[in-house]
């Protein structure tokens, strides 16, 4: 069973969709940056330390580099998903269109 809304117009103006294109890549662009930004305090705080580990660091262990991955996906995972939330309701505000 899906709770998917299907209120507002889905087919809209295609002109609005095409503006929509250029607007979602420099808005998700924004978005890496933040993400970016918010890992790297999250990872300063809980570790104490500016940079996580790399993958091929042999300064860190197999656990410290998985951590710092998982919490980097996560992170760019959640802050993608609100910035391209916003962005389609932002543009539906705009447009009264949905971007599909």
């Amino acid at each position: 069973m899906s709770n998917k809304r299907t209120t507002g117009d889905r087919d809209g103006d295609p002109m609005a969709k095409a503006l929509y294109k250029p607007l979602s890549l420099a808005v998700g662009v924004a978005g890496g940056v933040l993400a970016s930004v918010v890992f790297k305090q999250v990872w300063k705080k809980i570790s104490g330390e500016e940079e996580a580990p790399h993958a091929r660091s042999e300064d860190y262990t197999w656990a410290e580099v998985l951590t710092a991955a998982a919490l980097q996906g996560a992170i760019f995972g959640l802050v993608k998903a609100a910035v391209d939330r916003s962005g389609a309701a932002g543009f539906r505000k705009l447009t009264g269109t949905w971007p599909d």
